[in-house]
């Protein structure tokens, strides 16, 4: 069973300070049958490496004029270079919602630039739920207004529960259950699009391992 001495393992952090996570993790991994030692650690490796610790449950798009050009190189550029039909970076730094605006316009469900939605339906929550197409999924199969109120997956119990409904939609207890390399690569993929942070993953994937008793 996990404890909140476990959860503080993994996350690096006082016990404290992550005990407000742990029934709500626990309920959601109940609620989403992750209820065996490799599905419990995969889902607790994931969750708390996208969470940087359980701390962030909200996408941080403060940036600098300088890292949005490396972040969205199809979106921004700065001088010397050429615009190429790119927007100038400097417009956009330390602009957060506006640049949730320009970079999420017309994707994943999302209006126009002039919607609102880019920033409305950042990503949020455990697993860095993104976009009003999945808000809306999320909501409806959870009976939780996130169209209206998405800022409910800043708090615990929503959170935790919108990360294992994230985690069914991808099929994460089949991808967890070989607990072989090749599944966690797989996993991370489903949850991020690449191989992103997977050392780190990795890590805490096999650290969950060891403190709930699973083989690898």
């Amino acid at each position: 069973m996990l404890t909140a001495n476990d959860l503080a393992a993994l996350a690096g952090r006082p016990t404290d300070d992550v005990a407000p996570w742990l029934q709500p993790v626990a309920a959601a991994m109940a609620e989403f049958l992750i209820n065996t030692p490799a599905r419990e650690a995969a889902f607790l490796a994931q969750i708390v490496h996208e969470s940087d610790g359980l701390r962030a449950v909200e996408e941080n798009l403060n940036y600098s004029a300088r890292r949005l050009p490396e972040v969205w190189p199809r979106h921004f550029y700065l001088a010397p270079d050429e615009a190429n039909g790119r927007i100038d970076a400097s417009l956009f730094e330390h602009h957060p919602d506006a640049l949730a605006n320009v970079v999420y316009a017309n994707r994943m469900g999302n209006g126009p630039e002039s919607s609102g939605d880019g920033w409305r339906y950042r990503g949020r929550g455990l697993i860095q739920l993104t976009g009003r197409t999945l808000y809306a999924e999320a909501g409806a199969a959870l009976q939780l207004d996130l169209i209206n109120q998405p800022d409910a997956l800043l708090q615990p119990v929503a959170a935790a529960r919108v990360a294992g409904w994230y985690w069914r939609r991808i099929n994460g207890n089949a991808l967890a259950d070989p607990a072989t390399q090749q599944s966690f690569e797989q996993l991370t993929v489903a949850i991020n699009g690449a191989l992103i942070g997977q050392d780190h993953r990795e890590q805490l994937w096999k650290q969950a391992q060891t403190l709930l008793s699973a083989e690898a």
